[in-house]
């Protein structure tokens, strides 16, 4: 960041003040109880992801949703209020909490040409809504948690806003220019970072560290378990019970020294940019990774999701790609588990649209481990449920639960060892519309020191063979093993 740049970001921030202090005079002349208040400024840009790192090196509760194809990025920083309702009506619980402190909010400020600015919830809903034990790696994030940062930095092409939000709980006491000068100190922290890894003087912080052994403590469930499962699962779509049943892995790895979450997130950007790159902070313990699949974004009453399921390796050459992608779409296995989630979702939507469009027939989508089948699906909804509302429609498709779901479900409960926390749940963020988008948490892990807890899971039918779905499992994981910098133990 040159010299100009760092002066137009500081005089960015000097309008927060001025917001601030009529927003807190209106706050507190309605008297007890206060309300949330909100202002949203076009600022200059800093990059996302040092300002999570920074975020982060200052035990900061933070998030990133990065979506480098279409130059697209939120970074939230901090906690002014939050909704962490759990069970399966912890969508509904949800949508009506953030009605109700919005009903209230004091807001205000200028124009930014992006439309998803303003007050936002960030985070996860997990993928049963369960409380997890003290004991479980995913105590930290609860069995669902959507936050309103105190800051949220967005960026879309060119232009960047900030939003910042004091909870109602936070008003009284409030300093003048608290709120400005946290704003100042984590920008600067940000700033610092990129003048510091521009010139090289930091590989540590961002540069992934060479090739080393992660080495696997758990796993859950283990080869032999899985194979065994498989085919319980298998005989179970061929005897008629069920159509598909999604079997997960979660493997535990430790390496030599701390994991470098943010040379981790660089990776994932650069490598997976066709992807969402995401992260959350909790305590200490990072949840990330690279989504490929899209739950459902809505604008209004139109929508947008993805039915992805079927899969093969890359090749190590255009031509041998091209083969495995010609198989991939000839294969009877992987189009009758793709075909499941497609007519689940024409079947989950139909009677709530006015128009839909699925696509003939799937297409591919190259990643860089592996491709997938594809069939984008949009539409126009008759009445405008909202994001959250859909998306309870919708969670879990057979993509990574099953059909019929209540039957899988069931199925992956009583076999699969672990409980998912938010793996395969939806993540995202939500606005004071109601619309957002929601992607389906998957190619991840969390990150605690030198431990991560990495999930990948295989969608089983009638002839699905153990082996292959193991090595497809192998392929999952190292989305987030080379993004760690490591080899697995397994892959040695």
């Amino acid at each position: 960041m040159t010299v100009a740049d760092r002066r137009d970001t500081t005089e960015a921030r000097g309008p927060i003040a001025s917001e601030f202090t009529a927003l807190l005079t209106t706050a507190r002349g309605r008297g007890s109880p206060w309300s949330l208040i909100s202002t949203t400024l076009p600022v200059a840009a800093l990059d996302p992801i040092d300002l999570f790192a920074a975020a982060r090196s200052l035990d900061l509760e933070a998030a990133l949703w990065l979506q480098p194809v279409t130059d697209r990025s939120i970074v939230g920083v901090g906690r002014a209020w939050a909704v962490e309702a759990g069970g399966p009506e912890r969508f509904a619980a949800a949508t009506a909490a953030w009605r109700a402190v919005l009903a209230g909010a004091i807001g205000s400020g200028a124009p930014t040409g992006i439309p998803e600015s303003g007050p936002m919830l960030l985070g996860g809903l997990g993928f049963t809504g369960r409380t997890p034990e003290a004991d479980d790696p995913w105590a930290p994030f609860g069995p669902a948690s959507l936050v309103l940062p105190s800051f949220t930095l967005v960026r879309s092409g060119a232009r960047t806003c900030l939003t910042v939000a004091v909870g109602p709980d936070q008003i009284d006491g409030l300093a003048p220019g608290h709120v400005e000068r946290r704003w100042d100190a984590l920008a600067r922290h940000a700033e610092s970072r990129r003048e510091v890894s521009m010139h090289g003087e930091s590989g540590a912080l961002d540069a992934p560290p060479g090739p080393g052994a992660l080495w696997v403590i758990d796993e859950r469930p283990d080869r032999a378990a899985w194979d065994r499962t498989v085919g319980l699962f298998a005989g179970a779509v061929g005897r008629g019970r069920i159509d598909k049943v999604v079997l997960a892995r979660r493997v535990v790895f430790r390496a030599a020294a701390d994991l470098e979450v943010v040379a981790a997130l660089r990776h994932l950007a650069r490598t997976a940019a066709e992807s969402t790159t995401f992260a959350f902070v909790r305590h200490g313990t990072t949840f990330l990774g690279a989504t490929p699949e899209r739950l459902v974004r809505t604008v209004g009453r139109s929508f947008e999701t993805d039915a992805i399921a079927g899969s093969a390796a890359r090749g190590q050459d255009p031509a041998e790609d091209a083969r495995f992608a010609t198989a991939l779409l000839a294969s009877e296995k992987d189009r009758e588990e793709h075909a499941v989630v497609v007519d689940m979702l024409r079947t989950s939507l139909t009677p709530i649209v006015e128009a839909l469009h699925v696509a003939d027939t799937p297409a591919i989508l190259p990643l860089r481990h592996l491709q997938h089948l594809v069939t984008p699906i949009s539409g126009r909804l008759r009445d405008e449920a909202g994001l959250l509302g859909l998306a309870q429609r919708l969670h879990p498709t057979p993509a990574v639960g099953g059909a019929p779901r209540d039957v899988a479900l069931a199925l992956i409960a009583e076999h699969e060892g672990f409980d998912r926390g938010w793996y395969a749940g939806p993540i995202g963020w939500l606005g004071a519309d109601g619309d957002g988008e929601l992607m389906v948490a998957l190619r991840c892990g969390l990150v605690t020191g030198t431990q991560a807890t990495l999930f990948a899971g295989c969608g089983i039918v009638a002839d699905s063979d153990p082996t292959r779905e193991w090595e497809e499992s192998r392929l999952k994981l190292r989305t987030m093993t080379a993004a760690l910098g490591g080899i697995a133990e397994e892959d040695r």
